[in-house]
């Protein structure tokens, strides 16, 4: 059995992780077969467990590896089930209807995703900054509630008050492993709750696999750092 690889992990089994990445995922990531377990090849992983529909870490443990043998290609833009609106949450149907919107690769960029950065003091003009927290900055500002201003995930920490696991709920997580990455500067995330399992954080949210979508994160990798909802 192949053993579990992660960033920073060198070594022939890494070349192997990357050939068969560039087998499966369509489009091809197209990566170097260098036995580097960089950020690209991260990028990759993850976006593969997204399209398969596994717990969205970035490593590739014993689950990806057998999707990645047995499975036939997946497209990386696979979209998942958009989730049941909340009626005491209406920013939920907003970032529901903004399911979709993804980066646009090279020097392009997606307007959308500008917009979503203009409503933080940051103001990014790349739709390659990371925009998790823009996105829930501008879908709280399209329901009429002022958010942090801040693209930093950790800042909704500091914003509304403390809520249970609740359908809606803005919900700041970590994983160590991210830091520094495309999706995260911090090793923090933010997104809106869709459901909390055993298992998983089910988040609706920006910036997860380079797009607006529903994706589940293993609560074996990510810490939950808080849950929170408008102030009344």
């Amino acid at each position: 059995m192949a053993r579990t690889l992660r960033f920073g992990d060198r070594g022939p089994e890494v070349g192997r992780l990357q050939t068969l990445l560039n087998q499966r995922l369509r489009p091809s990531p197209q990566l170097g077969v260098d036995g580097v377990f960089g950020r690209r090849t991260a990028g990759a992983v993850r976006l593969y467990q997204a399209a398969v529909d596994l717990g969205i870490d970035g490593i590739a443990g014993p689950r990806t590896w057998a999707a990645l043998e047995t499975e036939r290609p997946k497209s990386a833009g696979a979209e998942r089930p958009v989730p049941v609106t909340s009626p005491d949450a209406p920013w939920m149907a907003i970032a529901t209807r903004e399911v979709g919107q993804r980066e646009v690769p090279g020097r392009q960029r997606n307007p959308r995703i500008i917009a979503y950065h203009a409503t933080t003091t940051l103001g990014a003009s790349s739709d390659e900054t990371p925009w998790c927290a823009s996105f829930v900055n501008w879908c709280l500002l399209q329901a009429g509630i002022a958010g942090t201003d801040s693209a930093g995930a950790a800042s909704w920490l500091r914003w509304g008050r403390t809520c249970g696991p609740r359908t809606g709920a803005i919900t700041v997580i970590y994983n160590p492993e991210l830091k520094n990455s495309g999706m995260s500067r911090t090793g923090n995330h933010v997104g809106f709750l869709v459901r909390s399992t055993s298992t998983h954080f089910v988040l609706l949210g920006g910036n997860q696999s380079d797009q607006v979508k529903v994706s589940r994160y293993p609560k074996s990798a990510w810490q939950l750092k808080g849950h929170r909802w408008p102030a009344p």
